[in-house]
């Protein structure tokens, strides 16, 4: 009797997961919301009414992507702990495989857009480990559910809701099987819609835009957005402080957008090493290590890092993993 009551109370337990897993979690059909933002395709767009309405009978609202946004890991974790995500062995090796195997496109990307192969290579290491991992959550799903399950940021979403139709519409994307990130990011370098409608490029001139299959459309795609956000070739990213003592927190930059000059720190007692040209633009940054602060400065290049994730953590790891790559691979060539 006690086993078929503890084989009863599984079973019932099971079934609780089971209904309120992702994959039975409720629609957007006949959501007011949604109807509204369908009159607003219709009428800005010019969309097919009931095939939008086909479309989002057939989306669902993930649970699951509520709690991812809630809890992104460049707001959990100090630097020292977000460092060991991204600055694996694996992930420079597979760094050093992918310059590798492309080597000729980054050549052509850096000649068109002056922008870093190693900076790169390293975004998309981060984003998708070069492509292994691009998202397995269909975007309609992920773009609906923060867009009208999602009040804190509900305005940005539903603003990219919309750019992904208008995307698929433009690049032949079945807007029903595109997958991609929690947060609606797609391809290698994990565009989000807008991004990719304004950066995305035709690198290899077949007529489509294409950041899930065409190696070439990526890399050039990745590179542009670098350059069309302000990214200066041959200008240094960051450089750690030499001091160890606490700096006034008044010396820091909120925005990471430069506004004094190395020089300016020098007269506070403040280098570097490397050392910064003395008239270079820098910010003083400040992260968590294990035994205390420690201390960056940071240049125009390491804010335009930030353009494609605001957090100072991620454009750090893009940075140390890009110059981590760089020595594999040039080690590798000699």
């Amino acid at each position: 009797m006690r086993r078929r009551n503890r084989l009863a109370t599984w079973l019932l337990s099971l079934l609780g997961i089971l209904a309120t897993g992702p994959g039975c979690a409720g629609n957007f059909q006949n959501d007011p919301q949604v109807e509204a933002f369908i009159d607003e395709m219709v009428q800005r767009h010019h969309f097919d009414r009931a095939a939008l309405q086909k479309l989002f009978a057939g989306a669902r609202k993930r649970e699951d992507i509520l709690e991812a946004i809630s809890r992104p890991a460049e707001k959990t974790k100090p630097w020292y702990e977000y460092r060991k995500i991204f600055l694996t062995p694996d992930r420079i090796e597979g760094g050093v495989r992918f310059w590798r195997r492309n080597a000729d496109i980054l050549e052509r990307a850096r000649k068109a857009f002056g922008v870093d192969p190693a900076v790169v290579v390293a975004i998309i290491g981060v984003e998708t480990r070069f492509g292994a991992n691009t998202g397995s959550y269909r975007v309609i799903d992920a773009l609906s559910t923060l867009a009208f399950a999602y009040p804190p940021r509900s305005k940005f979403f539903r603003s990219e809701l919309e750019e992904f139709l208008v995307l698929a519409q433009e690049e032949g994307i079945d807007a029903s099987k595109a997958t991609g990130s929690y947060a609606g990011a797609m391809g290698y370098g994990q565009f989000i819609p807008s991004s990719y409608r304004n950066y995305a490029i035709d690198f290899n001139k077949d007529g489509k835009r294409d950041l899930w299959d065409s190696l070439d459309d990526i890399i050039g795609s990745v590179a542009n957005y670098f350059h069309r956000h302000g990214w200066k070739a041959g200008e240094p990213v960051a450089a750690r402080v030499n001091s160890r003592r606490n700096i006034p927190d008044s010396l820091l930059s909120d925005s990471l957008e430069p506004e004094r000059t190395a020089a300016d720190f020098a007269r506070e007692g403040i280098s570097s090493t490397p050392p910064m040209p003395p008239q270079q633009p820098v910010a003083l940054l400040k992260l968590e290590l294990k035994d205390g602060p420690g201390y960056w400065l940071t240049t125009r290049n390491f804010y335009v890092i930030t353009r494609y994730n605001r957090s100072p953590l991620y454009s750090m790891a893009v940075y140390q993993l890009a110059e981590a790559i760089r020595d594999a691979y040039h080690k590798s060539r000699s």
